[in-house]
């Protein structure tokens, strides 16, 4: 039976033999998780003092002013129990009853991107069915030998310029299946393909060379000019990418046998549609960077992208839909993820208490050495991090407080910059409050705490080369 009349059930796309299926084995559902930080955030909102610096604007992400900092009153009683009405210049605890109406709240927000993922799903829907994806895979296969020495540095190389020249990560969830189908092809387990897309992707935003995302926000704020200080950033990545392709290489031996080669050169058909989802990456890229796209006109890009495969492919129309349809529900669950990780957010401003963390720490690093000052500094935006997973939030609320302390204390603005990059990139390969990372998660059927278990060693030896980096970065003037 052909690819077309017979698609990939979604659950072939993380076969029994790789899941963890045992029941003495600890998974972690990554609703349930979110739910668990969204708890967590609301009792912060009871325990820690709530405190507001001035805006340079009322936007949710504007900057901060430094020195602004004052606390606010904050009424705690029983009527604190119940949601309220906001008073101006004076703080409330976030009701538990807040936890059901942030849901709903963190969905809507990011409404744009929660349509984006489910229509980039209906597009993979079209192209896994059309048979062109594992035709590609196999005469790729073919020309590297099926050799993951290969296949590893050529890829990781690719994705992770990427994202540290482009700042593409969201982009990458329509890779993950087919670097994962690519990986037990090889004999290789679904840990090393998704190894090998994720760390590609979060060390290239570690290091962010160019990435936009990060740098036309982080920098100017800082007073340093965009994209200065890249060479640094450049070494700091190749350092990092070389550690990941070693650990991504020593993953999942010997988890199957290796599928035989084939020679044969792609079907037209399949050649055209694998040029199809090419030229969508391109031009993904190219409105983002050159248009300003955002998610509506990346959603509008996989319909257009789907309806073009689907004709190529000769799909009748109402199996194209149903194809279509069916590849969103397999994205349901990594769309809701990213709304709830919004949801986490939203309660921790509406209890006010995100300013206050920043101002303590910042009142702490008066006086010290500024080799011990860089590191903190990026321990801060690390801590941050699990509370804001958004770049552009945290930029907007740390760093025009801390790049005027650490001023004081001998570190340059341009070395805050970088402890901001760092910490955010490094909390951001694993923290269960990043709604990308557990949509990446539910994309490849990797249990969190499989994914955590891997990453650990990987993030206490970045942790430690970021602390010498930045004592570097200190001694050199940089």
């Amino acid at each position: 039976m052909t690819a077309l009349a017979e698609p990939i059930a979604p659950e072939s796309s993380v076969p029994p033999a790789q899941g963890n299926t045992s029941p003495r084995r600890l998974t972690l559902d990554p609703v349930l998780m979110m739910l668990a930080a969204m708890a967590v955030a609301i009792a912060l909102t009871w325990i820690i003092p709530s405190g507001q610096h001035k805006r340079v604007s009322d936007a949710e992400n504007a900057s901060v002013v430094a020195g602004t900092y004052h606390t606010l009153p904050k009424p705690i009683g029983l009527d604190s129990l119940l949601p309220h009405a906001p008073i101006p210049g004076v703080a409330r605890p976030v009701s538990p009853v807040a936890m059901a109406t942030a849901i709903p709240r963190g969905l809507i927000r990011t409404a744009p991107l929660i349509v984006m993922i489910l229509l980039l799903g209906g597009m993979f829907g079209i192209l896994r069915a059309s048979g062109a994806l594992d035709a590609g895979i196999r005469r790729l296969l073919a020309l590297s030998g099926g050799k993951p020495v290969i296949l590893v540095p050529v890829l990781m190389i690719a994705l992770s310029a990427g994202s540290t020249f482009l700042g593409m990560v969201t982009e990458y969830l329509l890779l993950i299946p087919v670097i994962l189908a690519l990986g037990r092809n090889i004999g290789r387990n679904d840990m090393f393909g998704f190894a090998l897309i994720t760390l590609a992707a979060k060390v290239g935003y570690l290091a962010s060379v160019t990435n936009p995302l990060a740098l036309l926000i982080a920098q100017p704020i800082a007073g340093v000019p965009v994209f200065s200080g890249l060479a640094f950033r450049l070494t700091i990545w190749a350092v990092f990418l070389a550690i990941a392709m070693v650990a991504v290489l020593r993953t999942g031996r010997g988890a199957s046998e290796p599928a035989a080669l084939h020679h044969e050169p792609l079907a037209g058909r399949h050649l055209i549609v694998l040029l199809i989802a090419g030229a969508t990456l391109a031009t993904l890229v190219t409105g983002s960077i050159g248009y300003g796209w955002k998610d509506v006109e990346f959603s509008a890009t996989f319909i257009v992208s789907a309806v073009l495969m689907a004709i190529v492919s000769k799909v009748p129309p109402a199996r194209a839909v149903h194809l279509f349809v069916e590849g969103m529900h397999m994205m349901v669950l990594a769309a809701v993820l990213v709304g709830l990780g919004r949801s986490v957010e939203l309660i921790l401003r509406e209890g006010q208490i995100l300013d206050t963390i920043i101002e303590a720490v910042s009142q702490q690093i008066h006086g010290l050495s500024p080799l011990a000052v860089a590191p903190i500094l990026m321990g801060c935006e690390m801590l941050l991090t699990l509370l804001i997973p958004s770049t552009s939030a945290k930029a907007a609320l740390s760093i025009p407080i801390l790049v005027p302390i650490a001023a004081t204390c001998g570190v340059s603005a341009q070395t805050t910059v970088l402890a901001f990059l760092l910490g955010n990139g490094l909390v951001n390969m694993f923290a269960p409050t990043s709604g990308m990372l557990l949509a990446y998660l539910a994309t490849a059927g990797i249990p969190y705490t499989q994914w955590f278990r891997f990453i650990l060693p990987l993030f206490a030896l970045f942790t430690l080369l970021s602390v010498i980096a930045l004592m570097i970065a200190v001694a050199t003037g940089y």
